[in-house]
């Protein structure tokens, strides 16, 4: 578990999965990504979360504040075929109520500061649709620098998100 000075963030627990499908079957939340989740989508997600906890250490947080539900962040293994990886990625999804209130960069801060201290990780990437300027600004307020962009190979071909934007945070950053 990690704190800030106004969340928490810690493993998945079975309450979750209700909120968490409600996230991702919201439209306005899922804007930016290929399609929205059902509900088998979003406990598999869940279920994955918790593998990679058990098997790397590190994994995506459920983000909350005194008590409520608000979404995720945390690290997540890059292991797609691109130029930059395998890589070890911070990423962020959160309920549209929890928006503008700087909540992705604080939790994505503890993650952050939780893959280079305890991890030892030399780097942390990040990418979005290059259409996702909200992302963007939350990478760059963590200090990331724009790296270039590429083809997410999981985006079909033709589809209008394919085209992603990847940021770069060094250790010494």
């Amino acid at each position: 578990m990690l704190t800030t000075q106004r969340l928490v963030l810690r493993r998945w627990q079975d309450d979750d999965r209700e909120p968490f499908a409600a996230l991702n079957a919201d439209p306005v939340v899922m804007r930016y990504f290929p399609g929205l989740l059902t509900r088998e989508q979003s406990d598999l997600f869940v279920d994955a979360t918790e593998e990679s906890f058990e098997a790397r250490g590190y994994g995506l947080w459920v983000v909350e504040r005194d008590g409520t539900f608000l979404g995720f962040t945390g690290l997540k293994a890059a292991q797609f075929e691109a130029p930059f990886t395998p890589a070890v990625e911070v990423a962020w999804r959160f309920a549209a109520h929890a928006w503008g209130n700087g909540y992705a960069t604080e939790a994505a801060r503890a993650a952050v500061a939780d893959g280079f201290d305890r991890l030892g990780l030399d780097e942390i990437v990040s990418f979005t649709a290059v259409v996702n300027r909200p992302s963007w600004a939350v990478m760059e307020r963590l200090g990331m620098q724009r790296s270039g962009e590429f083809d997410h190979p999981a985006v079909p071909v033709g589809h209008e998100l394919r085209r992603h934007v990847l940021y770069r945070l060094q250790r010494a950053s």
